[in-house]
């Protein structure tokens, strides 16, 4: 098998939306919610991600079907947490949602349950409230997924390297909330990810944990050498 890791493209997106689908069929964190992640609704955030985020795709270039989609990794990319959001991102989150709006009185939720939804989105905010506290901004890995036929060859790590390469050469900190304690906390222990606090999303005992995780930049080993002179 030959990785090949590269951005996502607009013919990418069918693709990359299986194995989301795929992954989170039997997901803690989506069961909770009770909602299908439908392919309109994930249509529109992967187009918003082209322009907006960091969203690759993994692709075995060795196979017979060089151009299917077998993993995808969805990063944002770090901001100040104390600096306001420029205009053009501001315009485009407000077009994402009113996107989102338009999907769901067309089609229906799709079994999203709102409720839930604030009370992840405000459990969320008083967690990263908490950890963020580095004005270089955190790399934050939101869905990393692969094909179940194709997992264990070291797709999934390839889709984290490629950004988390980047935040070493930057010297950023990068962050993830996982809804699985095993086996997926060890697999981001083993890439430097520690855990840095429990997140409950409570509804009236419904409870769902989620853990958030930080990894701190690894230095380049050319940056290590002692000086001469």
């Amino acid at each position: 098998m030959t990785i090949q890791i590269t951005r996502m493209r607009e013919e990418d997106i069918d693709g990359a939306i299986d194995t989301i689908q795929q992954a989170f069929a039997e997901d803690p964190y989506n069961n909770w919610f009770s909602t299908i992640l439908n392919r309109v609704s994930l249509g529109i955030r992967c187009r918003w991600g082209l322009q907006h985020a960091l969203f690759y795709v993994a692709k075995d270039a060795s196979s017979s079907t060089p151009d299917k989609v077998i993993g995808t990794a969805t990063w944002l990319p770090p901001s100040p947490p104390s600096a306001p959001r420029s205009w053009p991102l501001y315009l485009a989150s407000w077009s994402l949602w009113l996107q989102q709006v338009r999907m769901n009185l067309y089609y229906g939720r799709g079994g999203l349950n709102t409720k839930r939804y604030w009370i992840w989105k405000a459990a969320q905010h008083e967690a990263q409230s908490g950890l963020w506290t580095d004005e270089r901004g955190y790399y934050f890995c939101n869905i990393v997924t692969v094909l179940p036929e194709c997992q264990g060859r070291g797709i999934g790590r390839a889709l984290f390297e490629v950004v988390m390469g980047r935040a070493d050469e930057e010297g950023v900190n990068c962050y993830l909330e996982s809804s699985r304690a095993e086996p997926n906390m060890r697999i981001y222990e083993r890439m430097g990810f520690k855990l840095a606090r429990d997140m409950l999303c409570d509804d009236n005992g419904d409870a769902i944990k989620l853990f958030c995780m930080m990894r701190e930049p690894k230095r380049r080993e050319s940056n290590m050498q002692p000086r001469r002179g």
